[in-house]
C-alpha cells in the first residue's frame, strides 16, 4: 500500500474526483481528512469511503477563507499526527463564456477560488508538512488551459495561473522536501460529464453513444478517462513512489493532447 501510514488532505470532495481520491487513498493505506463547504456532503463521502470512521476526518472548509484552511490542516495534525500530502481538488468550474461573454465577476470569482483559494489551502498544509520533514502537494489542473474546447475563458485562465504558481511553489518548497505537481485531466467520466452527455443527447435527439464518440474522436485510446483514472495519478504523486518528481504536469487525457 503506497500511502501506508500517511495522512492526506482532500479538499473539494463531492460526487466526483474528490471522493474517488479519498476512496483510493484509504485503499492504499492513508488516513484522509476530507474538506468541502457543506457538512452534509462530507458526511456522505466519509460514510462511503470509511464506514467505520477510524481513518477519516471531515472539516467543513471554504478555501477562500484562510482561517478555515489553517483549521483544516490543524485537524489533520490533531487527529492523525501530521500532514503528508494534500490533493487540492476544490474549484469553481461552472463559469462559461468567451472574452465577450465573461464578466468581471466571472474573472474575479474564478481567480479567488481557483488561484487564491488553492494557494491558501496549500500554504496551510505546507506549514504542517515542514514539521513532518516533507510531503506532497497535488493540484488539479485543466486541459482547457492548454487546449481551448468549451468556451470557459475565466475558468481556463485561472487554471493556467495555478499551473504557473505550481512552478514557484515547487522551487520554494523543494528544500523542505515538499513536492508540488499538477494532474491535468480532460473530460472525466463521472456524474457531471455523464449528466452533460445525457443532456446533449436529449437536446439534439441523438444517442449518448454518439455524443461520447464526438468527445473521444481525438483520443487515441478511444475512451473518456474515468474519475478513478485521474485519482490513481493523484495517489501516485502523493506517494513516495514519486519522490523525485516535482514541478510537473501529468496529463490524464487518453492521448487527446500530447506534450
Amino acid at each position: 500500500m503506497i500511502l501506508d501510514g500517511k495522512t492526506l488532505i482532500v479538499s473539494g470532495v463531492g460526487t466526483g474526483l474528490g471522493s474517488e481520491i479519498a476512496r483510493l487513498a484509504i485503499r492504499d493505506g492513508a488516513n484522509v481528512v476530507l474538506a468541502a463547504r457543506t457538512a452534509k456532503t462530507l458526511e456522505a463521502v466519509a460514510a462511503q469511503v470509511d464506514p467505520g470512521g477510524d481513518r477519516v476526518a471531515s472539516v467543513p472548509t471554504d478555501i477562500t477563507d484562510a482561517e478555515q484552511c489553517d483549521a483544516l490542516a490543524r485537524t489533520a495534525v490533531e487527529r492523525f499526527g501530521g500532514v503528508d500530502a494534500i490533493a487540492q481538488v476544490a474549484a469553481l468550474s461552472d463559469t462559461f463564456g468567451g472574452l465577450e461573454e465573461a464578466t468581471r465577476e466571472d474573472w474575479m470569482r474564478n481567480h479567488e477560488t481557483n488561484v487564491v483559494g488553492s494557494l491558501q489551502v496549500c500554504r496551510a498544509a505546507a506549514r504542517q508538512m515542514k514539521a513532518r520533514g516533507g510531503g506532497s502537494i497535488v493540484l488539479i489542473g485543466s486541459q482547457s488551459s492548454f487546449l481551448p474546447q468549451v468556451p470557459q475563458i475565466a475558468y481556463a485562465s485561472s487554471k493556467g495561473a495555478l499551473r504557473s504558481a505550481m512552478f514557484f511553489m515547487a522551487k520554494e518548497l523543494g528544500p523542505d522536501r515538499i513536492r508540488v505537481n499538477t494532474v491535468v485531466p480532460t473530460w472525466m467520466w463521472g456524474p457531471p460529464v455523464e449528466g452533460f452527455v445525457n443532456s446533449q443527447a436529449s437536446q439534439r435527439g441523438v444517442s449518448a453513444d454518439e455524443v461520447i464518440a464526438e468527445i473521444t474522436a481525438g483520443m487515441p485510446l478511444g475512451e473518456i478517462p474515468k474519475d478513478d483514472d485521474v485519482a490513481e495519478a493523484v495517489v501516485f504523486l502523493a506517494s513516495e513512489r514519486a519522490r523525485m518528481i516535482t514541478g510537473q504536469c501529468l496529463l490524464v487525457n487518453a492521448g487527446e493532447l500530447m506534450t
